[in-house]
This record gives structure tokens, C-alpha cells and sequence, in this order.
């Protein structure tokens, strides 16, 4: 579930909560019982974050018997008016092949960065991200993964702002929004960071495209059970062209990921499947006979209805030649 967060006190250059009361703003206890509450409330509607949301349930979050959208429609950046806080920052989903209007990046320390609204007209919801950043208030981090489908991540912090880039440095815990030390340890860290950065963000967000691409089934088998399967590499995200990209995945059962990470099985640029040789001749039990090299030479059994997020053919055949070579 998701955490509970200890808030800090919230102080304007008076000091003055009675102002703020006045104000019509919520209180510091108010701030964390929202964002507590939202996120417990994504937790339970994404598996604690582990699978996508709709635009349309995020509009349903109610708090306090009032219904509080988690989502702006043509906005990327969330807050409510009853708060001097951004809520929830957006990251719009684009079809492969195409630049979002808003490219959020991972900068060399391993941190992702946020793009800030450009222009004039975003001065007042980019002002609610460094009010974030300056009282270390949660925010939620929704990213798409499909038209109208969003990852939630959550909590995430401001850290710092690049304002010659229009982005925002994000972090997830403590030990990210520590300064990075001159010492060899600041290595060590920054490998930390990245590590964080991956299992965080792109793994839940690869895993949610690819899911949704292949409609929550494995190409090779057709299993349906969500909690079977994996969202796989063809080109491991350890090599340069390796990108977290839904042409660069397979929706996978555990078994059949682990024979294609295992070199047993292969799955050529015409979505074809290959077993290894020495599996074929394998005598065993009904496992290796009908789940392994009966589909031997058959076509993947599932791929994505949009052909822009079907497997990229070259992905394919660079990983193909190494499974024919192993």
C-alpha cells in the first residue's frame, strides 16, 4: 500500500496558518491526508502501482464526499485550487515513432526529469512543482502507456530545477534527495539512482505498454493471466539500442520468457517460433512436448492490433542470429 508521509509545517513569509485558513488553502494536516488518501486510493486500484489506470477512473477519486480529479484535461501539471500544491504531474502517452510535446528524460545522475509547462501560461502550475520542491511535498507522477491509460507512480519529489531546460529533477525517497557528494562514493550512488530510476519508472511503464499492446496475453501461448506473464526485452535494456520501447517487447508467459532469455527459444522477424535443436530431440514429460517443442515453426499466437506496436523486425532478427549462433 502506499506510504504514509510525515509532511513538514507548512509556513508562508508570515508564518501565519490563519492566513492561510482565510485563504481558503488547505491546512498542513489537510495536505497530508489528501495525498495519503489519493495514494492509498491509487495503491488499491493499481495493484500498488504495478498496473495502468484509465483517465476516466482517475477522474473519480472522491475526498471528503467531493469528487477531487486526479487528471486535468489539456494539463500536465494537477492542482487543485484548494491547494498551493501540485497534486499529480502528467506525462502524455506517445505512439512509436512519434516526439511527445513534452520530452521527459533521464539526466546523467540517473534522476528523471520532468517537463515543466513552456510559456508564460504555465508560470502558475509550474510555481505549484517548486512549492512542492521547496516544502518536500509527494506528488504523483502519472506516465502514459496507451491512449487514455497512465502508469501511476507515486511518491515522487521535486528535487531541483533546471529552468534553462523547463524541466524538474525528480526523486523517489530520501536517499535520492540528498545531495550527491565530491567523493568516490558519489559513484556508488549515482549507480543507486539509476537502478531506482529503472525499476520505478521504465519497468512498470514498459511492462504496462506491452501488456496492453498484446491485450494481456502471451504471444507465444495465448495465456490470459495477468500474473503470469512479463513484459520481455527483445534487446536487453543493457545494450545501447535496447530501449524501453513497446516495439522492443514481447508480451511473455514465465515459462516462455525464461526459455527466450534462456536461448531455447527463438522468435524470428516473421514471428515465427523456433526451439533449440537439442530440446527437439529432448524426450520429457507434456510440459516440453506441447509447451515448448510443439510450437516449434507456428506463428506467435498473439500480437498487437496496431501494427506500429507490433515487434520491430530488425529488433527481432539481431536477437534471432544470437539465439541461431548460441
Amino acid at each position: 500500500m502506499a506510504a504514509v508521509f510525515d509532511l513538514p509545517t507548512f509556513q508562508d513569509a508570515t508564518g501565519s496558518a490563519k492566513r492561510e485558513k482565510l485563504a481558503g488553502m488547505l491546512s498542513s494536516d489537510d495536505e497530508l491526508a489528501l495525498r495519503n488518501e489519493a495514494m492509498g486510493w491509487l495503491a488499491v486500484r493499481t495493484n500498488d502501482g504495478a498496473d495502468a489506470i484509465s483517465r476516466q477512473e482517475l477522474t473519480q477519486f472522491r475526498w471528503r464526499g467531493e469528487r477531487l480529479t486526479l487528471i486535468d484535461t489539456g494539463r500536465g501539471i494537477r492542482k487543485p485550487a484548494i491547494s498551493r500544491y501540485a497534486l499529480t504531474i502528467m506525462t502524455v502517452h506517445t505512439a512509436a515513432g512519434r516526439e511527445r510535446p513534452y520530452d521527459d528524460v533521464t539526466g546523467p545522475d540517473g534522476l528523471p526529469r520532468y517537463k515543466g509547462r513552456a510559456g508564460s501560461g504555465g508560470n502558475s502550475e509550474n510555481e505549484s512543482i517548486r512549492q512542492a520542491m521547496r516544502d518536500h511535498i509527494p506528488l504523483i507522477w502519472l506516465v502514459g502507456v496507451a491512449p487514455g491509460w497512465f502508469q501511476a507512480i507515486f511518491p515522487v519529489f521535486a528535487l531541483a530545477e533546471e529552468p534553462e531546460l523547463d524541466q524538474f529533477v525528480l526523486a523517489y525517497d530520501k536517499a535520492q534527495r540528498l545531495p550527491l557528494p565530491e567523493s568516490p562514493a558519489e559513484e556508488v550512488l549515482r549507480r543507486y539512482v539509476e537502478r531506482e530510476t529503472l525499476q520505478r519508472v521504465h519497468q512498470p511503464v514498459f511492462r504496462s505498454m506491452v501488456l496492453r499492446a498484446y491485450e494481456t496475453r502471451c504471444a507465444v501461448c495465448a495465456l490470459a493471466h495477468r500474473e503470469l506473464l512479463d513484459a520481455a526485452h527483445i534487446v536487453s535494456d543493457k545494450e545501447e539500442h535496447g530501449v524501453a520501447s513497446v516495439r522492443n517487447g514481447l508480451s511473455l508467459c514465465k515459462i516462455h520468457h525464461a526459455a527466450y532469455d534462456a536461448g531455447i527459444l527463438g522468435i524470428s522477424p516473421e514471428y515465427r517460433v523456433a526451439i533449440r535443436d537439442d530440446i527437439l530431440v529432448e524426450v520429457d514429460g507434456p510440459l516440453l512436448e506441447h509447451g515448448l517443442k510443439g510450437l516449434h515453426d507456428k506463428r506467435l499466437m498473439v500480437l498487437p492490433t496496431r501494427r506500429t506496436d507490433r515487434p520491430d523486425p530488425e529488433l527481432l532478427d539481431w536477437r534471432y542470429q544470437r539465439f541461431q549462433s548460441a
